[in-house]
């Protein structure tokens, strides 16, 4: 599913018009973003939480010349889905 088809399927569910779902859409996102930024964890009960992880430097190898690289440490964000989220798609 592409963001169109989510705002689509957010329109039709929740009685709203295409723009306002795509609004609606639009500052969940530019929130959860927001705060990720700041170091905050999102949490949806039910669904899952967002969070921000350290990821360490390490080494790693070319996969076309076997040579070693370096690979600097940087901020990633998970995402660990909720209980009902879970257990719903098994």
């Amino acid at each position: 599913m592409n963001k169109a088809e989510l705002i689509d399927q957010m329109a039709a569910q929740a009685g709203l018009s295409k723009a306002d779902a795509k609004r609606a859409l639009d500052a969940f996102v530019d929130a959860t973003t927001g705060a990720l930024k700041g170091g905050d964890r999102v949490a949806l009960v039910g669904f899952g939480s967002f969070a921000i992880s350290q990821r360490n430097a390490r080494t790693g190898r070319n996969p076309q010349t076997g040579a070693p690289i370096k690979i600097a440490a940087k901020k990633v964000v998970k995402f660990k889905a909720g209980s009902e989220l879970a257990d719903t798609v098994q």
